[in-house]
């Protein structure tokens, strides 16, 4: 075996062995900062509120447009539309037109409302965490704030994540909203179905519960992202470029994370066959 040979063999095993590594190294970063909320509740509630504030409201520029709120509303409502336009079209082309208000009901707020709230979250809060704490990391706050005997991680990490986490609640109740009635607006103005018979389907086929479940499950969404992000902000070097490199490789994970988990979520939460109301 010659030299080239045995390089490729060595980097074909050593890639496997990194990827491990890599997979260890997250989980035990996971661990320690979902072991620090006790840490955060006793002491840091005061960071976990002014993460809340810049996650909803934005910081600087940020608050003339509302920050977060309006990203997240704007692109559940495009996804409304979509429903609208899309769902108008194929359902009038067999003449079964009424029942639009059922795809609002069905495809928004299992489907459209929380893929989308997920992505939103990715490119607006996740970014902007990984971002701001991998600027911290490369300008040594981390190590000062260490060396001061608080600990990185539960302030600077946890908080963030809890924030994350509370903050979606609301912001995906205005998305929801934004969505619903940005299809009914298209369907019914646009298209010139009647408003009755939009709502008939939408409340007959619309189960209270599903609201809920919905919540849950982009919460879980948000509760994965955040952490995804925060890992890589935590462990950026490299300078500026490494830092954008990081944000680069959260977002990629992050956009598959929220994939997987808006699809064993779904498959979790929706198998049982009684939350669709075909009966009445």
């Amino acid at each position: 075996m010659n030299t080239s040979e045995g390089s490729a063999l060595r980097r074909a095993v050593d890639r496997p062995r990194a990827g491990l590594r890599v997979v260890g190294e997250q989980v035990e970063f996971y661990l320690k900062a979902y072991a620090g909320i006790p840490v955060v509740v006793r002491r840091y509630l005061g960071e976990v509120l002014r993460q809340l504030t810049a996650i909803s409201f934005g910081t600087g520029a940020l608050v003339l447009i509302g920050g977060s709120v309006v990203v997240v509303s704007i692109l559940t409502a495009s996804a409304g539309a979509i429903v609208g336009l899309q769902g108008y079209e194929a359902l009038n082309a067999v003449g079964t037109d009424a029942l639009t208000g059922f795809l609002a009901s069905y495809i928004n707020i299992r489907l459209a409302a929380p893929l989308i709230g997920g992505v939103a979250l990715v490119s607006t809060i996740g970014a902007a965490f990984t971002a701001e704490i991998g600027a911290q990391r490369i300008s040594e706050e981390i190590d000062a704030i260490e060396v001061m005997a608080v600990p990185a991680v539960p302030y600077l990490v946890t908080t963030r994540i809890i924030a994350g986490t509370i903050a979606i609640v609301p912001l995906y109740a205005l998305a929801l909203i934004a969505c619903f009635a940005t299809t009914q607006l298209i369907v019914v103005l646009g298209y010139g179905q009647s408003v009755g018979t939009y709502n008939h389907y939408f409340s007959t086929f619309l189960v209270p519960t599903d609201v809920l479940t919905s919540v849950l499950q982009v919460t879980l969404i948000a509760f994965v992202v955040m952490s995804i992000h925060a890992f890589y902000g935590f462990t950026a070097s490299g300078g500026p470029a490494g830092v954008g490199a990081a944000v680069g490789r959260a977002v990629r994970l992050s956009l598959i994370a929220v994939m997987v988990t808006a699809l064993v979520t779904a498959v979790l939460l929706y198998a049982d066959p009684e939350t669709l109301h075909l009966s009445r």
